[in-house]
């Protein structure tokens, strides 16, 4: 029985043999580390509230009180404990001076690079982590944060209650636009697409269990269908920031090349950082990777279509 379970790669790391065989064809250099992440112990990740107070004085005030966090480089706001804790118990948390939110989540509104008075649309934004970031680093945005579970969006409403932070949330499909858009184009979608969620098995064995090959096609699909959809929604010279927390290359590049080949008005921008890989289409930041979870992003900028004369 042990032999078997050493030379058994499912039973040996935990993982369906279609998704080791995803995960070595998409990450030949990188996959042990990705499973070995996977099976670890997720830490517990804090966003600052930098309308607030800054990270140090945060992390200064934590370590008063006898709990110590460490400072992720890559990311001015985010802190991660060094032991888990309940989080409503951490002070200023009632308050809104933190939110519980991995790195690479935090990673989505810098991007966008956000001025005051953009509109801006969060699309798939229950349960709001990411609404609460926009607001933060930006307050004076004309937000919708859509989403088509309005229970999930009641979730966005309290969180942004608790950081004392306003949007216009709007239950919808991002399919199908006409049903809830008032017509006025916007400077920035955030599209943080439904996915596998390959990246953040580590905080959700089950996903392990849940997914199968087969789903992998469709979520494709889906998300393409998202993009196609709201990319009229948004102006000219406008940005899109397409996210997901997915590893799969079916899900990330692969979407965004097809977009771009049936998109003509489209121009991906390179995001040029310190953290993740850099593939033909955006940037991937596997599992483990400087704590972060495994999450994916694409920036796209529509471009003003010149008529011949």
């Amino acid at each position: 029985m042990t032999a078997t379970l050493a030379t058994d790669p499912q039973a040996a790391t935990a993982h369906p043999y279609w998704l080791l065989e995803q995960l070595r064809q998409d990450w030949p250099d990188h996959w042990p580390a990705l499973i070995a992440a996977n099976n670890a112990r997720p830490p517990l990740a804090l966003r600052i509230n930098q309308q607030r107070l800054d990270r140090e004085h945060y992390q200064s005030w934590l370590a008063q009180t006898g709990r110590l966090a460490a400072a992720v480089p890559e990311v001015p706001t985010a802190l991660i404990l060094d032991e888990p804790t309940e989080v409503t118990t951490l002070p200023g948390f009632a308050d809104g001076w933190l939110s519980v939110q991995d790195a690479a989540a935090q990673l989505a509104a810098p991007l966008l690079e956000l001025q005051a008075g953009h509109r801006v649309l969060d699309a798939c934004a229950a349960p709001g982590g990411k609404t609460g970031h926009l607001l933060e680093l930006e307050p004076k945005l004309d937000l919708i944060a859509l989403d088509r579970d309005a229970g999930r969006l009641e979730q966005a409403r309290d969180n942004l209650r608790r950081l004392q932070l306003t949007a216009r949330l709007v239950a919808g499909d991002a399919c199908r636009p006409a049903d809830w858009w008032d017509g006025l184009p916007y400077d920035r979608i955030l599209v943080d697409a439904p996915c596998s969620a390959t990246g953040v098995i580590r905080r959700h064995p089950d996903i392990k269990l849940r997914r199968r090959d087969r789903d992998i096609a469709g979520l494709a699909a889906q998300q393409l269908a998202i993009l196609a959809s709201l990319w009229p929604l948004l102006r000219p010279g406008g940005r899109l920031l397409y996210a997901t927390c997915s590893v799969l290359r079916r899900e990330n590049e692969g979407v965004i090349a097809a977009f771009l080949e049936g998109h003509p008005d489209a121009r991906e921008r390179p995001i040029l950082a310190t953290w993740g890989h850099a593939l033909p289409h955006g940037r991937q930041l596997l599992p483990g990777e400087a704590n972060m979870d495994g999450f994916y992003y694409a920036d796209l900028c529509k471009q003003a279509v010149i008529s011949g004369i």
